[in-house]
């Protein structure tokens, strides 16, 4: 886990804010050398940039390893085991917060599954499981962030790109394209106050990416910048989302896919 470093941005742009990871560690899905995860390269990058953080997560060791590179940064951490899923689950996230550092003033929500193939290969039970775990979490913490948030904040919906596409994993793909609805009106109501966007990267070098480009390697041709992103570009966005420089933006979404979303079917 040694030797990562969060490149660009301006140091101290997060200065003084407490900002909550949901999903803060990653799934290395059996991959001997893992890349760096979205989350945990936001965690590392918002450390570096001076904030102080609350860790989430479902997974004891890979919260642990994501909190061990936020303290190699110099930053205050506090780590909470929980399923956000559940409403106790985030009760109790946003309380560790409070415990830790008074409260929250930004939130990342990037808690999400996926379940079944197709419509024939995807039970009720895949469907709810999905549908909780990438949304019901994400409204229970918009709920808890518009509750909490006494002098305002920021709050970033991780989303994806498959929320605008047709994939063969239809409960995933509706739970991320609901996620643009939700943070509309989360938005609305939080307004002026506390701005909600959402981020959704396309193909992205992580383990899961990786996985993805095995099932369908030909998606790879039609990215326009001819790569992958890397973790450290999709933290470079939620920076931007969830600091004062993307102040006069909320109810938005975010595309971080190298122009994937636009390129030419053949």
């Amino acid at each position: 886990m040694e030797g990562y470093s969060a490149p660009g941005g301006r140091p101290g742009r997060l200065a003084g804010r407490r900002i909550l990871i949901v999903g803060a560690g990653q799934r290395d899905h059996g991959l001997e050398d893992p890349p760096i995860g979205n989350a945990r390269a936001m965690a590392v990058l918002f450390a570096s940039e001076g904030a102080a953080l609350t860790l989430a997560d479902s997974d004891a060791e890979s919260l642990e390893a994501t909190e061990a590179l936020v303290r190699e940064q110099g930053a205050e951490c506090a780590v909470m085991l929980a399923d956000p899923a559940e409403e106790t689950g985030i009760e109790a996230i946003f309380a560790r917060a409070q415990g830790a550092f008074g409260g929250v003033d930004g939130l990342v929500m990037n808690v999400g599954i996926g379940a079944g193939q197709g419509f024939a290969g995807t039970t009720v039970e895949d469907w709810d499981r999905v549908m909780a775990v990438n949304l019901r979490s994400h409204f229970l913490g918009c709920k808890q962030a518009l509750a909490s948030f006494v002098g305002g904040g920021a709050i970033v919906l991780i989303g994806s790109l498959a929320g605008r596409e047709s994939m063969p994993i239809p409960a995933y793909a509706a739970s991320k394209a609901a996620l643009e609805s939700l943070c509309r009106n989360a938005a609305v109501e939080g307004a002026p106050h506390v701005r909600v966007n959402v981020l959704a990267p396309g193909l992205i070098d992580t383990s899961l990416g990786r996985l993805a480009t095995q099932a369908n390697p030909r998606a790879d041709v039609r990215i326009p910048a001819g790569r992958h992103g890397s973790a450290w570009e999709v933290a470079r966005c939620a920076l931007f989302l969830i600091s004062d420089d993307s102040s006069y933006v909320t109810g938005q979404t975010l595309v971080a896919d190298g122009g994937l979303s636009i390129a030419a079917r053949t």
